[in-house]
């Protein structure tokens, strides 16, 4: 027989002052945390220092990943049309 086990709890929440509260029915933006960056496997994700960016690169990552998601955007749609017609 296997022992009964107490589950892990979750750590206790912080009492940072730099966490945003978002009350029920309001609205946060998101622009703080930069742009969606679409990998190559069609998943979304953030850029993780853009906080710490300058200005300057903050306006060569939008450039260099608008031309990239772009790219990445449509081969997801193709992949998605190739699925569609081969069913």
């Amino acid at each position: 027989m296997t022992e009964p086990h107490t589950p892990l709890r979750l750590p206790a929440p912080s009492d940072k002052s730099d966490v945003t509260q978002v009350g029920i029915g309001s609205t946060v933006k998101l622009d703080d945390l930069g742009p969606t960056v679409v990998n190559s496997d069609g998943t979304l994700s953030r850029v993780a220092n853009w906080a710490n960016m300058t200005e300057k690169e903050k306006e060569t990552t939008l450039r260099v990943l608008s031309a990239r998601n772009k790219i990445r955007l449509e081969n997801e749609e193709k992949k998605l049309h190739e699925q569609e017609s081969s069913n």
